[in-house]
């Protein structure tokens, strides 16, 4: 942290028993690696993930909902994708160990202070992931603009896992295979494709509200 500056008193009241050091701006640029800090670096222990091939083992609820995120690159979607899902209340967002963006502070700052709240499970191999899914009682959907299905007609009730392809190739057909269905969310517009973060958040949103009109019922 910089010598004492407007909005300081605040942020080491907020700060509480954590200590703070002080420094200068040379040192805070090197410790940001290029990263925009505005005076103020906090220092934490990595995040928490989960290995997928232990995660699929545990209880989940008959309405769990997880999030497979099937080459994700764009830490930004990465984080966007991170907010709505901890929104929603997701038991997993579910990623794999190669050709998906990295938890950095771009995803991060997406995320917009979901990421620390964000059951995040990384797996080795996404398909195996997704099986182990569907023995745990998962029905498992693909988004995918040619999909057979309307999201808005597709029963997604029970556990749910969506998965959402590569911002440019969609989900892989290796993954489409092991899906038990494809929904796609009609768009009565010019454009008929949306980003993989709105996309992602739709179908999760639509999940959730149907919960919650079952439970009025």
């Amino acid at each position: 942290m910089l010598d004492r500056g407007k909005g300081l008193d605040e942020i080491e009241k907020a700060a509480a028993n954590v200590p703070i050091e002080y420094t200068n701006r040379g040192d805070l640029d090197r410790r940001a690696n290029g990263q925009t800090h505005q005076g103020v670096i906090l220092e934490t222990e990595p995040l928490p993930i989960a290995n997928g091939d232990e995660w699929v083992k545990s209880e989940f609820a008959e309405d769990a909902i997880v999030i497979v995120l099937d080459g994700i690159e764009d830490p930004h979607n990465f984080g966007a994708i991170v907010r709505s899902a901890v929104g929603c209340g997701v038991a997993g967002i579910v990623f794999g160990k190669d050709r998906s963006a990295p938890i950095s502070a771009v995803s991060a700052k997406s995320a917009a202070g979901a990421m620390e709240h964000a059951p995040l499970v990384r797996a080795v191999n996404l398909v195996r992931c997704l099986d182990g899914l569907k023995e745990a009682g998962f029905w498992v959907a693909a988004l995918d603009e040619e999909g057979a299905e309307s999201i808005w007609e597709a029963n997604l009730s029970g556990r749910m896992a969506i998965v959402v392809g590569n911002e440019g190739h969609g989900v892989r057909p290796l993954m489409r295979k092991h899906c038990d269905l494809a929904v796609t969310i009609p768009l009565p517009g010019v454009i008929k494709t949306m980003n993989a973060s709105v996309s992602a958040a739709i179908a999760l949103a639509e999940c959730v509200r149907r919960r919650q009109s079952a439970k009025k019922d």
